[in-house]
């Protein structure tokens, strides 16, 4: 029987030096992608800058303090010794991280024994306090006054009324003023577990930094009741413990004319005033603060607050 072609087991037979021109073609671009895939692992190698020890120079003799990384010291072996040999395009394109200054992170204050009770070194100044906050009903009337007057205050705000009110914390911080943490609930410190002091102020602070973008800096224990592991915590969490000077008791409700004269008497250089703009029926802080805050810019006293 004659075949039309090969059998498909039988080698096919070339004559000497032959090669079809599809299978040289195939070849010759093995080859280049050979080369080319030969060349990038070399370059790979070069600039990943394996584990592999080189011979450091001695150090210089004397070095001291110098030997570990000084202007006395010898080379440096290893991955870092050879990347400083690269040419200057192929070490930009080293990976920089282990390189990079650490992030900036405030320093955490000291961990008081007694709150701050006024501010030295302000000259003929005073500061502005309220508590309890920021509530719908009274925060917006305190915040049209220090507004009129261009004056700044502080807010120290409890965390359950502040996640119910982020647009009231976000005005407090455009008008400048200063956002304290007054723990979550408003409890009486000393009677809590540290792990629930720190549930406190850790939560406000955790809602003030989610509204604002920065944690606050300051905080006051409800009640003025401090103890040794509001303090810690506090300084855990970058927070500086402030009292007051002047207390108004307003929270007492005894009338406009009252709160007034207490905090006219009790201006002076430094002082700290507490009022509250939540926690009750406060018309009668928002009506005081009205009238005595002129008096004081007309005494000559500059309402600010405090700087870290």
């Amino acid at each position: 029987m004659s075949r039309a072609g090969p059998h498909p087991y039988e080698p096919l037979v070339m004559k000497k030096d032959q090669m079809p021109n599809g299978r040289r073609a195939v070849l010759r671009l093995a080859a280049a992608l050979g080369a080319t895939a030969t060349v990038g692992v070399l370059a790979a190698d070069r600039l990943a800058a394996p584990q592999r020890t080189t011979r450091a120079a001695p150090p210089a003799p004397h070095a001291g303090r110098a030997g570990r990384g000084g202007a006395g010291a010898g080379p440096a072996a290893g991955p870092q010794a050879q990347a400083a040999q690269l040419r200057p395009s192929a070490y930009r394109l080293q990976p920089m991280t282990a390189y990079a200054p650490p992030s900036f992170r405030r320093a955490v204050p000291p961990v008081r024994q007694r709150p701050f009770l006024s501010m030295s070194g302000v000259g003929r100044s005073m500061v502005l306090s309220f508590d309890d906050g920021p509530d719908p009903r009274y925060t917006p009337g305190i915040l049209r006054t220090l507004r009129m007057y261009d004056c700044r205050a502080m807010f120290f705000v409890c965390g359950e009324m502040a996640v119910e009110n982020p647009d009231l914390l976000r005005e407090m911080a455009e008008d400048g003023h200063v956002i304290g943490n007054h723990s979550w609930s408003h409890p009486l410190i000393p009677k809590l577990r540290p792990s629930r002091i720190r549930d406190e102020l850790g939560s406000t602070s955790e809602v003030v930094e989610r509204t604002l973008g920065t944690a606050p800096l300051w905080y006051r224990a409800p009640y003025g009741a401090w103890n040794r592991h509001s303090f810690e915590i506090g300084a855990e969490l970058g927070m500086e413990p402030l009292a007051w000077t002047v207390d108004t008791l307003d929270w007492k409700e005894p009338g406009a004319d009252t709160i007034v004269r207490r905090v006219l008497d009790g201006a002076a250089p430094g002082a700290i005033v507490l009022s509250h703009d939540a926690g009750g029926d406060r018309a009668q802080s928002v009506a005081a603060l009205r009238r005595y805050l002129p008096e004081l810019l007309d005494a000559g006293y500059h309402i600010t607050v405090p700087r870290r």
